[in-house]
């Protein structure tokens, strides 16, 4: 997702106004803002011995944090959990990644987003929505991973959760939030006896560590042709391997010509229609793949764009990384544990819009999970909102 200066994110978020934010902090000193925020319960409250929440979010992204300040408005005590850190996402982000839209569509809570830039950084998205959480004073908390999600027979639910240093807890609540987000799981490459992940890596920061090294980009969308843009221009000797004939058409057209330029120079090698099928030390094995170059051909089947293999043919190229821009998947284990159809076609999961509330009563989704396999239907700017819609259903129940 990185390009050759500053890398732009798809997501449709953020720009900006300067001076102070309303809560006095100078936006060009984001660490001025984070000041250990600590919850107002203490430590045992949401545990299996105290009185039970009315809701317990999963995912400290920004729509969980959302449903969070939501909740806390209109009086209703609340948790958010998340395996990692507050918006652990963008944390793997390109270090350098600017996002694209204003600032205002990225606000949360009712606390502005105010910066000096046109549009955020990552840094600043980052240091932002923790002083949202400082600001509200939510309950978040850290690195602690929900295992299972159990009902009991009076409607009550209690989410087993788990620590870093493995220590085991309970959450009991009446309502549930499942806002984990778009990034649950890797789409992984389908490597013979599932070898040398160590050497896969899913997530692109930046093109320093890889210098002087061989380097494959599998992917044909955003994040694979700014990544083997940015590695060609720091001194990495990159090619790129993609399952169709042709590129996501979703590809930034400002950055088309760069990386079909490249390609047809033969300054970034490209394979077509092919896959990353074996690894061994300092070599890789690409196989072209007569299913994916049956799907779609180069827009110009005569240029030097695609790489001349005969269909099943195998070619061993070196190779010391593998950057898998395949994609994400949600993680949706705790949706099925807990009895949520999901659309198989879709990925959707069941549920009323109004409300965001899923098949199983008390059970709501907020965010990009709500999109099925089509991520790019629901963004901060509209993934936000269900914070408000869900606290009004929990409220409206009381």
């Amino acid at each position: 997702m990185a390009a050759s200066s500053r890398t732009r994110c798809r997501a449709r978020w953020c720009c900006g106004r300067g001076g102070r934010s309303a809560d006095g902090v100078d936006p060009r000193r984001p660490e001025a803002s984070l000041r250990a925020p600590r919850s107002k319960m203490s430590a045992g409250a949401a545990r299996a011995d105290a009185d039970p929440l009315d809701l317990a979010i999963v995912g400290a992204g920004p729509c969980g944090l959302a449903a969070a300040v939501a909740a806390k408005e209109r009086g209703l005590t609340h948790a958010v959990v998340d395996r990692g850190c507050i918006t652990e996402s963008l944390t793997h982000y390109p270090y350098y990644m600017t996002f694209f839209s204003t600032a205002e569509r990225l606000e949360i809570g009712g606390v502005p987003f105010t910066i000096p830039e046109a549009k955020p950084t990552r840094q600043q998205a980052l240091a932002y929505y923790r002083r949202v959480v400082g600001h509200h004073a939510l309950n978040v908390r850290q690195y602690e991973e929900v295992t299972a999600i159990g009902r009991r027979a009076g409607g009550e639910f209690v989410l087993h959760t788990r620590i870093r240093a493995g220590r085991e807890d309970r959450i009991r609540a009446r309502a549930v939030v499942i806002a984990t987000g778009g990034f649950g799981k890797p789409n992984r490459l389908d490597l013979e006896d599932g070898q040398a992940h160590d050497r896969v890596i899913h997530y692109y920061k930046e093109p320093y560590p890889f210098f002087d090294q061989d380097v494959i980009v599998v992917g044909g969308g955003n994040s694979a042709v700014e990544a083997a843009l940015e590695l060609y221009r720091n001194g990495v000797r990159v090619r790129m391997v993609h399952f169709l004939g042709v590129f996501d058409r979703g590809v930034k057209p400002w950055v088309r010509p760069d990386i079909d330029n490249r390609i047809a120079s033969g300054e970034i090698p490209m394979h077509w229609g092919s896959r990353v099928s074996r690894l061994e030390p300092g070599t890789a094995t690409i196989v072209r793949d007569e299913s994916g170059a049956a799907t779609g051909v180069p827009d110009h089947t005569d240029d030097a764009t695609a790489q001349p293999h005969a269909s099943g043919t195998a070619t061993e190229v070196p190779c010391d990384w593998v950057l898998a821009m395949t994609g994400w998947r949600p993680d949706r284990t705790l949706l099925h544990g807990l009895g949520v159809h999901t659309d198989p076609h879709t990925g959707i999961p069941d549920h009323d819009r109004a409300t965001m509330e899923t098949n199983v009563p008390g059970v709501y989704i907020a965010g990009v999970i709500a999109a099925g396999f089509n991520a790019n239907k629901i963004f901060i700017e509209n993934g936000r909102e269900h914070g408000d819609l869900i606290a009004a259903a929990v409220a409206g129940k009381g």
